[in-house]
């Protein structure tokens, strides 16, 4: 079975970084497109970050966020520097074999999440 585990969230000051972490199992990982996407209360679930063997972000961490990738660890990780409290949100990633999009529509496999919180 395709588990994937974030990790990392906590609470911050804007200014502040956090490195989050996406450990996945159960699929030949280095085949997988994998995203990051974020989504606070009352909102759509965002696109951040992906990452296939290109990267890719959202105009509103570009400069600000890193995605990476480990293939040897099964885990894929976003970097967050300058953190604002417009950034707080549960973070999920997902991973797909096949496609390599934007939308939440194009990935098969989600984590549970982690809670990001940045202060003022």
């Amino acid at each position: 079975q395709v588990q994937l585990v974030e990790s990392g969230g906590g609470l911050v000051q804007a200014g502040d970084s956090l490195r989050l972490s996406c450990v996945a199992s159960g699929l030949t990982f280095s085949a997988y497109t994998v995203g990051w996407f974020r989504q606070a209360p009352g909102k759509e679930r965002d696109f951040v970050a992906k990452i296939r063997t290109d990267t890719a972000y959202a105009d509103s961490v570009k400069g600000r966020f890193t995605i990476s990738r480990d293939n040897a660890k099964n885990t894929v990780y976003l970097q967050m520097n300058s953190l604002k409290p417009e950034d707080t949100a549960v973070y999920y990633c997902a991973a797909d074999r096949f496609r390599d999009g934007y939308s939440a529509r194009s990935y098969n496999y989600w984590g549970q999440g982690t809670q990001v919180t940045v202060s003022s």
